[in-house]
């Protein structure tokens, strides 16, 4: 394929994580120069020593399907897949499903991780197949939800053909799609487009070192091919109008946005939303385009318009086949460099159901480039490496108990995005679905944020400990999260991940208290980007 610099669909790979889907390790250096640095907390007596940018690749895969629901409307879903390449052939990564058009299937949704192998047959024609797992579900009541998804447990396979065109692939697959114990089962065509992506990434270790003034003239080139982005965490409040469902009143929700600035002012984006009161796990995903307005250095304006797939069950919150439109307004006052602070209000409805909703809601906006100001060149030249860490990993509830009554273990597919703040500070954003029933129904998922401590890394370490907290959301509304756990170093880039802590949720409330242990293991991907 050929490399390109980040579009509107390089973007939402990107958003959905690249180091959860692994880069292939020894991928030959970019163009750039190596950068010498040194360590931000040396006293300037140890000598300097260097680091050289590499190219991780990677593309965003997506597909439609129509599959048939015995006894019932078919459903389609749109696959949103960010895979990073790990050689020639093979990419790994993570991604979902979701309905727009079909049925009454409103707030259906799959998360999954997925393994892709590709290679070129003659010219420009290639042969594909992959598999993913994970687990998910929804349905047009929660009742009926038992019978289309089952236990919730995900397994899709595929092969296929496709064609390379200038700048994007597109074709066709026989896919066989099935979520355990339900009326999702069958084989059937699904057509893909896929689009490359590359960005640049240096050692994990050499995360908070800083650029010498030597090393400018060549990091400056490799600046020149990032742009600036922006991530925000946000607490939404969408306040119904009319509703037709049971559910009636005010749902809140936590969300999670990645935006990249595809010119100086104008962005795509990619959205992921979850209630946490009023109608917890409402859940969405919607993508678009935004456009930034500078009032002044410290003050922003944000116009966007979405598109995407969300809801409940249409029975309570009735968004029909489930396809959302959202335009939205903010304003944003930067409160230091990198942060700023945003208040926002919006429409969202939902054509082919019922629901309309006003918006508004307040959100935290980190740029990782530099705030308001601009990015590129100069944007890297007087900076650091900022670093990064992806988890991908199965999570096991265990001791789980409900309303004092012992319930059966939740197994989750869970995946988790780090950056490092400082030495010993970083920032983590988790999100977990389960791939069996819980309370007899499929569907349960996590979404959270917090704060982590760990001991500092230095080149050459083995061993990271670590211990965070959390808090979210869960079916049963808000939680609290403990973790701790370690990462052994497999290689700079790669570590396997071991984590065990506890959850509560309902801690006060009349409704019942929710409590469970937890344990974790899987595979860490770790790396450090140029940033100001």
């Amino acid at each position: 394929m050929t490399r390109r610099r980040f579009d509107f669909l390089a973007v939402l790979g990107m958003s959905l994580g690249p180091g959860l889907a692994l880069a292939a390790p020894g991928e030959a250096p970019t163009q750039t120069p190596e950068s010498a640095v040194v360590s931000s907390g040396s006293t300037g007596e140890s000598a300097p020593h260097r680091s050289s940018l590499t190219e991780a690749k990677g593309m965003v895969m997506l597909d439609y399907q129509l599959i048939p629901v015995p006894g019932s409307p078919s459903i389609d879903l749109m696959g949103f897949h960010s895979l990073n390449r790990m050689n020639d052939w093979l990419y790994l990564g993570v991604g979902g499903y979701a309905p727009l058009f079909k049925g009454e299937y409103g707030g259906f949704m799959v998360l999954d991780a997925t393994a892709h192998a590709q290679r070129r047959i003659s010219g420009n024609l290639f042969a594909n197949a992959g598999v993913s797992l994970g687990g998910g579900g929804g349905g047009k009541s929660v009742q009926q939800s038992k019978e289309l998804s089952g236990t919730g447990g995900f397994v899709k396979g595929y092969v296929g053909l496709g064609y390379d065109f200038d700048g994007f692939s597109a074709g066709a697959n026989i896919a066989r799609t099935k979520l355990s114990n339900s009326a999702i089962d069958h084989s059937q065509v699904n057509f893909f487009v896929q689009v490359p992506f590359s960005y640049a990434i240096g050692p994990y270790a050499s995360a908070g070192d800083r650029f010498l003034p030597e090393a400018e003239a060549g990091d400056r080139e490799s600046g020149a091919e990032s742009s600036e982005s922006m991530l925000t965490l946000g607490l939404d409040n969408f306040r119904q109008i009319d509703p037709q469902g049971s559910n009636k009143g005010t749902i809140n929700l936590a969300d999670l946005q990645f935006s990249h600035f595809i010119t100086k002012n104008a962005y795509s984006y990619f959205n992921v939303g979850v209630g946490y009161r009023g109608l917890p796990l409402y859940n969405e995903v919607i993508g678009g385009l935004g456009y930034r307005v500078r009032l002044s250095p410290d003050l922003n304006l944000y116009g966007q318009l979405g598109l995407g797939s969300g809801g409940y069950a249409p029975d309570t919150i009735d968004t029909g086949a489930g396809l959302l439109v959202y335009p939205k307004l903010s304003a944003e006052y930067m409160a230091s460099r990198n942060l700023g602070l945003a208040l926002s209000v919006g429409y969202m409805s939902a054509p082919s159901g019922s629901s309309r909703n006003y918006t508004y809601g307040a959100a935290l906006n980190y740029h990782p480039r530099g705030g308001a100001g601009g990015s590129g060149a100069s944007a890297v030249a007087d900076g650091t490496y900022s670093g990064y860490r992806f988890h991908l990993f199965q999570q096991t509830g265990l001791n789980v108990r409900y309303k004092d009554i012992d319930r059966s273990n939740i197994k989750l597919l869970s995946m988790q995005g780090d950056k490092i703040v400082s030495d010993n500070v970083y920032i983590p954003v988790q999100v977990s679905v389960a791939y069996n029933a819980y309370l007899g129904y499929p569907g349960y998922g996590e979404l959270l944020a917090g704060v982590g401590v760990q001991n500092k890394y230095d080149k050459g370490d083995r061993v990271q400990v670590f211990g965070q907290l959390l808090v979210g959301t869960n079916v049963h509304g808000a939680i609290l999260k403990t973790g701790i756990g370690l990462n052994v170093g497999l290689s700079d880039r790669l570590a396997i991940h071991g984590l065990t802590g506890q959850t509560f949720a309902g801690v006060g409330s009349n409704s019942g208290k929710f409590r469970s242990d937890h344990v974790g293991v899987g595979l860490t991907y770790r790396f450090s980007m140029p940033s100001r």
